[in-house]
């Protein structure tokens, strides 16, 4: 499980095509304590670490973590269309006794959606995207929303847009700073209405 509140920015620094997926091994600074098999979000998207070599301190080119991403991984996400170089959020599994500082976040993606403005209102940004169709029930005025990994609330839902306002500190540590009008971003929708929706669904049967 994962809070949406991002630890930094990783940068793709190889992508290799199998038949069955994507390998990606992408460059991170300041994570000592990678291993293999470790749960990790990858721009919203939870993956497994397969090999790393953690940032000690010693290694020339710091440190790295290689995920394997499979077909159905690639299908569903926008991973497969990164290249060397681009960056990408990066949060690891927050620990039993860690701080909660986000939302629940599976980092299971229900869909990608598109950034369709982006404003500087004072020191802050408003961001709007498109609502995917059939997710729009999901989101809600002040609710969560997780936009490649990193959990927002929503400002402002209207008919097939929503906002997000964004703050500094979040805009500087993600890569919401190198997004523009029409890239894609990874949605995940807060899973308490998926519940609660399963619930009603069977009150009505």
């Amino acid at each position: 499980m994962f809070t949406g509140i991002v630890e930094g920015t990783g940068a793709v620094r190889e992508r290799t095509e199998t038949a069955d997926g994507l390998r990606l091994r992408i460059g991170v600074e300041g994570f000592d304590d990678l291993h293999h098999g470790q749960s990790i979000s990858v721009s919203g998207v939870c993956l497994t670490v397969e090999e790393y070599a953690a940032d000690d301190g010693e290694a020339a080119d710091g440190g790295w973590f290689e995920v394997f991403l499979a077909s159905e991984t690639v299908a569903k996400t926008y991973l497969g269309d990164v290249a060397e170089g681009d960056p990408v959020n990066v949060e690891r599994a927050m620990p039993a006794d860690g701080r909660f500082d986000g939302h629940v976040v599976q980092g299971h993606v229900d869909t990608v959606a598109e950034v369709t403005g982006i404003e500087r209102v004072g020191e802050d940004w408003r961001f709007a995207f498109a609502i995917p169709e059939g997710h729009a029930d999901y989101l809600v005025d002040k609710g969560s929303v997780t936009l490649d990994g990193i959990s927002l609330t929503v400002a402002e839902k209207r008919d097939g847009e929503f906002d997000v306002a964004v703050i500094p500190t979040t805009y500087e540590l993600t890569t919401l700073s190198e997004k523009s009008v029409g890239d894609p971003v990874h949605l995940e929708v807060d899973v308490i209405a998926k519940y609660v929706e399963n619930m009603v669904d069977g009150y009505g049967e």
